[in-house]
């Protein structure tokens, strides 16, 4: 069943547009924002964030109103290869965004921007005003496309390493979330199938009280059957006042999920809109809008 928050539309400004346990979660750290402790200045919300290097820093006063996400003119290279092209792009919160494309896209590293994980870019990107950095660590949780937590670790391990790292982090929902997923609480991650590690980490990301999550291809490699039941697991946790942006290039599993779709090639939005909108343009699925727009 597809989400209908009832914000507003998403838009485009332009049409083209084992490790250690410490390092373990440092993956996540990273992203979310350690636990402050009582004085510390990490508690504090400046209004606005501090730039890296080559990139613009933006606040609250100059991004849309109503956009949870802010992205303009974004372009991102590797050496010789460009990964984002002058990437513009508005998000508001209340919906399930679908980032979708082929394996090379640019996917990947517009989620790990966002995240704040990947500076050097040009152009402006703000979560909620603010620029990637500590204040926005502070609402974003997100999963990357790799394996993060320590293979040691069962279920309970990990719930009480996050919250213990995580200031967000609610401890009854992730056990909520396991027990949904018929998680074993009592096997290292090392004994757990793909599927299983994958919905634990799944668990433990939802479990924020986020305002950004950030699901980087969540069901690549696991069975139809499993993909069906993390997508549930997800929905069944989604916040409309948040906003969700999951990446995939497995159209048709994950066309049903949500309800405003992002179609990226070559670092550039080829085609977004309203999932609904799109299928009633095209007289046709998403999965085969895709496969037409990417021959």
């Amino acid at each position: 069943m597809t989400a209908k928050p009832p914000s507003t539309a998403p838009r485009a400004s332009s049409p083209q547009a084992g490790p250690s346990p410490a390092s373990a979660v440092g993956a996540q750290a990273a992203s979310a924002g350690r636990k402050p402790t009582s004085g510390s200045a990490a508690a504090s919300s400046p209004s606005t964030a501090a730039a890296s290097p080559g990139h613009t820093a933006t606040s609250a006063s100059n991004t849309p109103a109503n956009a949870l996400v802010h992205v303009e003119n974004l372009t991102k290279r590797y050496r010789a290869t460009t990964a984002l092209r002058d990437f513009s792009l508005d998000l508001p919160a209340g919906h399930i965004v679908g980032l979708m494309g082929p394996n090379g896209c640019g996917k990947t590293t517009l989620l790990k921007i966002l995240a704040g994980v990947l500076a050097d870019y040009s152009g402006v990107v703000a979560i909620d005003g603010h620029a990637p950095g500590v204040a926005t660590k502070k609402i974003v949780s997100y999963l990357p496309d790799a394996d993060f937590l320590n293979p040691t670790w069962d279920a309970r391990q990990a719930i009480s390493v996050y919250s213990r790292f995580f200031a967000d982090f609610d401890a009854k929902k992730a056990a909520s979330m396991v027990d949904f997923f018929e998680l074993p609480t009592n096997r290292p991650l090392s004994e757990m199938s793909k599927g299983m590690g994958e919905k634990l980490q799944i668990s433990l990301v939802m479990s924020r009280c986020a305002r950004v999550f950030l699901l980087d291809e969540p069901i690549s490699g696991v069975d139809p059957a499993t993909r069906d039941v993390i997508l549930e697991g997800i929905l069944r946790e989604f916040d409309p006042q948040s906003l969700l942006i999951v990446s995939t290039h497995l159209i048709s599993d994950i066309e049903h999920f949500v309800d405003y779709a992002l179609f990226v090639k070559e670092g550039r939005i080829l085609l977004q809109g309203d999932a609904d909108d799109l299928r009633a343009a095209h007289a046709d699925s998403l999965d085969a809008i895709f496969r037409k727009e990417y021959r």
